[in-house]
């Protein structure tokens, strides 16, 4: 049995549709999008100042922003500090380990870092952030803190975890250097922690690129070249 020519025409019509929503147009834009990303991060990380940062010592805290309060046990956020700390090191940062704050917890009456000293910066009490840098003899700090919010999504009829982190870079003298943050969402995970690991991961590249600009422009490295 023949096919009638209207049968074909609307055949080809529905497959050239299919074609037109292909994967392949979505798979160029996020290429698009992250080949854009690149650029910029690269334009963040061209200002000619690693020799500035070469062997620099730097704190980084990480918290976790709940109901109850501030979590602050460092111990809880290697992952995360893994994940910051490599793009750091990729600058010419010397990142004191979590072992080495541990390690000056335990030494509270020789010359150490308290927990309490953590928590105190963590929730925005510079005294102690200086301290806390003194302490560890540190040139920068950077504090991290992971903040979330849950909710229903009545368009999917799924559970929401929004997660957002937020980065602040100081100097040892107290001095806020620059801020950057990152953000992103999941139906039904609610692994707070794990989701912040993933953010990391997926933005730090750009929120460390920006730190790092603006370094640079404060410490009037890489303006205008000077006769």
């Amino acid at each position: 049995m023949k096919i009638p020519l209207l049968a074909l025409a609307l055949l080809a019509t529905l497959t050239g549709n299919a074609a037109a929503f292909s994967f392949s147009e979505e798979e160029q834009n996020e290429k698009a999008a992250s080949d854009a990303a690149r650029q910029r991060h690269a334009s963040l990380l061209a200002t000619p100042c690693k020799q500035a940062l070469k062997d620099k010592r730097i704190m980084v805290v990480v918290g976790q922003r709940t109901a109850k309060g501030m979590l602050s046990d460092q111990g809880s956020f290697s992952a995360h500090f893994q994940a910051i700390d490599k793009r750091l090191k990729r600058l010419g940062l010397n990142s004191i380990s979590q072992e080495e704050m541990k390690a000056k917890v335990e030494e509270a009456a020789k010359k150490a870092v308290a927990q309490a000293e953590i928590d105190a910066y963590l929730n925005n009490d510079m005294e102690a952030a200086l301290n806390a840098s003194k302490k560890m003899t540190s040139d920068f700090i950077l504090r991290g803190v992971i903040s979330s919010r849950t909710g229903y999504n009545q368009m999917v009829r799924l559970p929401e975890v929004y997660v957002s982190m937020s980065f602040t870079l100081t100097g040892a003298d107290g001095r806020m250097i620059s801020e950057a943050s990152g953000a992103a969402e999941s139906y039904s995970n609610s692994d707070v922690g794990g989701m912040a690991v993933t953010l990391i991961n997926e933005q730090a590249e750009g929120v460390v690129a920006r730190l790092y600009s603006d370094y640079c422009r404060k410490a009037g490295i890489g303006g205008k070249n000077k006769k």
